[in-house]
């Protein structure tokens, strides 16, 4: 039997919100927060905020979290002058990553540098295993130099071991829009890559691709299971799936307030459909999460997490 972590922040005027925090669910339906609904890791470097977590299981069992290097509270407020183009274009150059063998004990903060002085800020990444070429592609959104920061595009890097990445290469960009929240998967030996459109259409697609690397063509049924979503107001796709073959997406409905459900589900039989239903009576959240990643655990590790209580001082 499995359980699933769901690694994730919180919506908050206040730099605890943007930190790391943990839900766990034993059947991706119900959920329950970890430590209290208080942060499970503090961020102390860079922006000295997180947000936009993965997380994923390597080939050796170890954990691994990235996250963007991003603080609204400190940085609105101060380096970024209000401004979410000044954020574009001179964000954190860096991800910030963690690495755990049990999801309790963690190592320190680490920076990772992928861009460089072409890129702006580095958001949202996400983590795929290549099993063709035995390593890790890791993928984000940015703007870049080469279209003076405008539409963002997709850019990724390969590692072996999240010490050494390769120079980072465009994996995507849309023509007739910025392209952001990328989230891919495998099934039957395809690639299934989710994004966020900001604009034609505004929210969330679906492509596909026999590499991971792409090409990738849209798949427009998806498009379908869409459309009855207000146009412009979810993003940060994340799926995950059930111990009984179907796929759950969660899409993030931003713009509500910190109390309310951010994430809505959608159920599909296959992800290569593209034919999913909105499940919103089947969950339930004990507050809203916002823009994570959900990772399968076995029921050990479930009844640890369950457990784990982190004093105000051990941060």
């Amino acid at each position: 039997m499995q359980a699933y972590v769901f690694v994730h922040f919180k919506e908050k005027r206040t730099p605890d919100g943007e930190q790391v925090y943990f839900g766990i669910s034993k059947d991706g339906f119900q959920w329950e927060a970890v430590n209290e609904g208080n942060p499970v890791l503090w961020s102390y470097y860079g922006d000295k905020g997180v947000r936009d977590f993965t997380i994923t299981r390597t080939k050796e069992g170890k954990f691994v979290i990235l996250a963007t290097d991003l603080s609204l509270s400190y940085g609105m407020l101060n380096q970024y002058q209000h401004s979410w183009a000044e954020i574009s274009r001179n964000g954190s150059k860096n991800l910030v990553l963690w690495e755990s063998d049990d999801l309790i004990h963690w190592s320190e903060q680490r920076m990772v540098k992928l861009g460089n002085e072409d890129f702006g800020c580095l958001w949202a990444p996400d983590i795929i295993y290549d099993k063709r070429r035995d390593d890790y592609v890791v993928h984000w959104s940015s703007a870049h130099r080469g279209n003076d920061y405008g539409e963002k595009g997709i850019y990724y890097s390969r590692t072996n071991d999240f010490v050494q990445f390769s120079e980072p290469q465009l994996l995507l960009q849309k023509e007739d829009s910025g392209i952001i929240d990328s989230a891919m998967y495998e099934e039957d030996g395809k690639y299934y890559l989710f994004l966020k459109s900001e604009n034609n259409p505004v929210g969330i697609i679906l492509m596909a691709s026999e590499h991971i690397t792409g090409p990738f063509e849209r798949i427009e049924a998806f498009d379908q299971s869409m459309a009855e979503l207000e146009g412009g107001h979810y993003e940060a796709p994340t799926a995950v799936k059930l111990e009984d073959g179907r796929w759950c997406l969660f899409a993030d409905r931003f713009g509500v307030s910190a109390e309310e459900q951010g994430y809505v589900p959608f159920v599909a039989e296959k992800l290569s459909t593209g034919e999913f239903v909105r499940s919103d009576n089947a969950f339930t959240f004990p507050y809203g999460f916002k823009h994570g990643t959900i990772l399968t655990i076995t029921m050990e590790e479930y009844e640890r997490l369950k457990g784990y209580k982190k004093m105000p001082s051990e941060y």
